[in-house]
Parts: C-alpha cells; structure tokens; sequence
C-alpha cells in the first residue's frame, strides 16, 4: 500500500475543463493596438482624468452609472503601478459589450499613454480641449458684453425720450392726487 501507484489520470492543470478562462479570452478578443504599451500609473494624474473617464462611459452606457466608473477606478488604482489593459477591457466587456469596451479602453489607453509621457501627468488631448473650452467662454462672454452694451445703449436713448412723457404723467398724477384730498374741490 505504500506505492501511490494507484493514482492515475491528470491533474487539474492538464485537464481542460478546468483551463484558465481568462487566458482563452485573452486570445480570442479582439484588442487595440495602443494596449500593448505599457502605462506606469505612477506618471499619471489619474484625478484629471477621471471627469473624463466618468463622461465617456455614461455616453456609451446612455446613462450614469456609478458602479462602473468605480469599477474602472479601482482597476487603475490597483497596487500593481503597470495595469494590464487586455485584462481590463474583458472585465468592463460585461458592462460595457464588447465593441464599446474595445473603444472605450482605445481611448482611455491613448490619454494614459500621453498623460505617462508629458512632463506634468496630463495627457495633452485634455490639456487642449480645456483651452479651447477656456477660449469658448471668452468668445461667449465677449458676444455677452457686446449684447449688453446693447441694451444699455438701447435703454439709454429710452431714457433720453422719456423725461418728458413720464413728466406729464407725474403732473397728471400730481393733480389727481391733489384734487382727491381737497374732496374734488377746485378753488379751495
């Protein structure tokens, strides 16, 4: 009884069914080719990013959910400084199908990549479309001014015009009232 002799067949690593699946999905999805860089999330400022990361996915769900935005948060956030984005992205395909998964970590891989590669962590898309949205407000507050200047011209020649209609009113009114308190009395 000494010999194990007896124990034959395979272990579990040789048996199929109970093969990594994890490893089958990371050979059979379809990912993009920015994923093969590597992101040292040390190098990037993960709070800039996360407006973004938050209004990209509410436009692909078509609605808000915090559980997903968290999700993919926690997953950047991780101990390991270097995320594996295949990886990932089949962890969001449940949330997000996989043609929208394939996307969404296309783009959000392209920032981290140029946010670990600009000098303040910043991926430079975001930087620009700040500016544009800075110059955006200028220009509207620019056409704002001018319609208030506008107005205010506008209201100005009304001013001008009106003493003198407004100033018959109020003499009017002045002898109304002073004939309501002389009891409609003329010479009195």
């Amino acid at each position: 009884m000494a010999d194990a002799g007896y124990f034959r067949g395979t272990s579990a690593d040789q048996d199929n069914r109970f093969s990594d699946k994890e490893k089958k999905l990371l050979n059979s999805m379809k990912f993009d080719e920015s994923l093969a860089k590597k992101v040292d999330m040390k190098k990037v400022k993960l709070d800039v990013l996360k407006p973004w990361i938050t209004r990209r996915t509410t436009e692909l769900l078509k609605m808000e959910d915090d559980v997903v935005v968290e999700f993919i948060f926690n997953q950047l956030e991780e101990k390991d400084p270097v995320p594996d984005p295949r990886k990932m992205q089949i962890n969001l395909t449940g949330f997000l199908n996989g043609k929208n998964a394939r996307v969404f970590m296309g783009e959000l891989w392209a920032l981290l990549d140029s946010a670990q590669n600009s000098p303040n962590g910043i991926p430079e898309e975001l930087v620009a479309m700040k500016m544009d949205e800075i110059k955006g407000r200028k220009s509207e507050d620019v056409r704002m001014a001018e319609r208030l200047r506008i107005l205010a011209d506008k209201m100005g020649e009304e001013a001008e015009k009106g003493p003198r209609r407004s100033g018959s009113r109020e003499v009017d009114l002045k002898r109304r009232r002073s004939r309501s308190r002389s009891g409609g009395r003329r010479g009195g």
